[in-house]
């Protein structure tokens, strides 16, 4: 039998999302089989606007990374009648700085009658590092340049890319004990993909409990696949939500977990004139955000960057939720992101870097709330000197800005901690996974919601706000004191800021000398952190790009 190995294509696919459709064993004799081609087709899974996100966890890494798929409007594309699907794919955290790193988009063009594609554009940003968990594929464009063209392919009749191919399968009856028959073509080889109906199960995820229809995906004559053994649960309905995918990875289970559904008001199609090469309208595309930061002389200011200009510090994910989502007068909105290099003492070269997101507002674990996303580690000398790779994931209510779910897993040295803590704040409890409740005062702020929530106080210089803050199981009051405004230098420019002291209720609450610059625009960017450690001192500054605005 023939042991061919997975293209590498295949793998940068949110890791689970295309393993589920490219890995498995020869396929036994079923009662019942179908091919998909011949199959009933439900046009009702292709709701234009839909867009589904998913949160990838890898072994012990809670967040690996972050998949949305967006259905688009039905309109005409080379001359044909189509809808266009959509996904971006990337890897985050420790996965992406030190196994594998993946930034990628795809877009698939189908027949509205069929589900079948007759054009798939691919645009692929990988680069294998550490112990390259996954291969790396060399051969695609990369750069501001290929987003607008990508890689194109012609399709073949009758069969499928991944991405229609996923659409497909929802579009299926899955009926109990079925299994169907399809060719999907990655990287120009075809696989003869079989879903096969198992039963029905209920499964829990961040949007709820839901009753689901689960499959086995297989790969006849491909056997050395078979161990990553993919599974697929669609919700029990006529729409067929894939709600969870997972595949066995040799260093631990790949899960790829719907985090939220939402319609997007804003997923237009465009026609492309016949003959020309599609555009790809992405997703969380990071390469060309819609919207961004500029850094201006004397302050920092909002809006589209210049044409063809990137601001990797601060960005705003394409589709994301309309300010009406939450409170008009919160500083940030979703699909924000805020990357920041630490540096020890004077020095030049980053010993660290971190990364703060606000997730789209959507329904995590029954309730209605915003997830507030962080990674941090040391790199280069840092990481000889002190290795750290911490991810806390702060689920708060909208408005609020209140954790009612936190999620740490914080590796520090040889020492790692991972907890999981459910926040009653009525009650004034929060209730760890080990079995621990700690009894705390109603309004009480994790460390990332914390971050967030101060942006939107009242920071004139003399005033001081005062919120209850729990670390390591122990409620405190943190004290955040204006003490005055100042202009910094940041990446070279002049930026207005007011500084804050932040100090504990602990007898030596001012230890560690906390310093936060804040700018002064509606923004509230946290813009610089100084500290003194066991080790000297540290300042965190955010990553931005200057910009030349014309």
């Amino acid at each position: 039998m023939n042991r061919r190995r997975h293209p590498p294509h295949a793998l940068t696919f949110a890791c689970a999302l295309l393993l589920s459709l490219c890995a498995a064993s020869d396929a036994r004799a079923q009662s019942t089989r179908a091919d998909a081609n011949t199959a009933p087709f439900n046009a009702n899974v292709y709701r234009a606007g839909e867009r589904l996100s998913y949160n990838v966890s890898f072994s012990n890494f809670m967040t690996a990374a972050h998949v949305e798929t967006v259905v688009g409007r039905r309109g005409q594309f080379a001359g044909r009648e189509a809808i266009e699907l959509r996904a971006h794919a990337e890897t985050l955290g420790v996965v992406s700085a030190a196994l594998y790193s993946a930034n990628n988009d795809y877009v698939s063009y189908i027949d509205p009658a069929t589900g079948q594609p007759f054009r798939t554009v691919q645009l692929v940003r990988t680069g294998a590092g550490g112990s390259g968990l996954l291969p790396a594929r060399q051969d695609l464009p990369a750069g501001e340049e290929a987003l607008a063209t990508g890689q194109v392919f012609n399709s073949f009749p009758g069969t499928y890319d991944f991405l229609a191919a996923v659409f497909r399968m929802r579009a299926l009856p899955l009926a109990p004990g079925a299994s169907y028959r399809m060719t999907v073509h990655v990287d120009g080889l075809p696989y003869d993909i079989e879903l096969r109906v198992t039963g029905r199960e209920t499964v829990k995820t961040n949007v709820g409990s839901s009753s689901t229809i689960a499959c086995q995906i297989r790969v006849r004559n491909n056997d050395a696949a078979d161990d990553y053994r993919p599974r697929i649960y669609f919700t029990d309905d006529a729409h067929h939500v894939p709600v969870v995918f997972t595949a066995r990875h040799p260093a631990g289970e790949i899960r790829a977990e719907l985090a939220s559904v939402e319609f997007l008001t804003d997923a237009t199609v465009t026609g492309v004139p016949d003959g020309a090469t599609p555009p790809v309208a992405t997703p969380g595309a990071t390469p060309r955000p819609p919207a961004g930061t500029v850094i201006q002389p004397g302050g920092v200011t909002t809006g589209p960057p210049a044409s063809g200009a990137t601001t990797p510090g601060v960005s705003v994910t394409p589709g994301a939720p309309p300010d009406s989502d939450i409170p008009s007068d919160l500083p940030f909105r979703p699909g924000e992101q805020l990357n920041f290099n630490f540096y020890a003492g004077q020095g030049s070269q980053p010993i660290g870097t971190a990364s703060f997101q606000v997730r789209a507002r959507a329904r995590y674990f029954n309730r209605d709330g915003l997830l507030l996303a962080a990674t941090m580690q040391t790199t280069g000398a840092g990481q000889a000197l002190f290795p750290v790779s911490d991810q806390i994931n702060s689920y708060v209510d909208a408005r609020s800005l209140l954790p009612f779910r936190t999620e740490l897993l914080l590796q520090e040295g040889r020492r790692r901690t991972s907890w999981i803590v459910s926040v009653d704040q009525d009650r004034g409890n929060a209730l760890f996974d080990d079995g621990s409740r700690v009894e705390m005062p109603a309004g009480t702020h994790d460390l990332i919601s914390v971050f967030y929530a101060l942006r939107s106080f009242d920071l004139s210089p003399g005033k001081e706000n005062r919120v209850s803050l729990i670390i390591n199981k122990r409620p405190r009051l943190l004290t955040v004191n204006s003490l005055r405004r100042e202009t910094i230098q940041l990446s070279g420019r002049p930026i207005a800021a007011v500084v804050l002291s932040l100090m504990t209720s602990d007898a030596n609450g001012d230890r560690f000398q906390l310093r936060l610059w804040v700018s002064t625009d509606r923004r509230r960017l946290p813009l610089r952190l100084t500290a003194q450690t066991p080790l000297g001192p540290v300042r965190a500054d955010l990553a931005i790009i200057p910009l030349d605005v014309r």
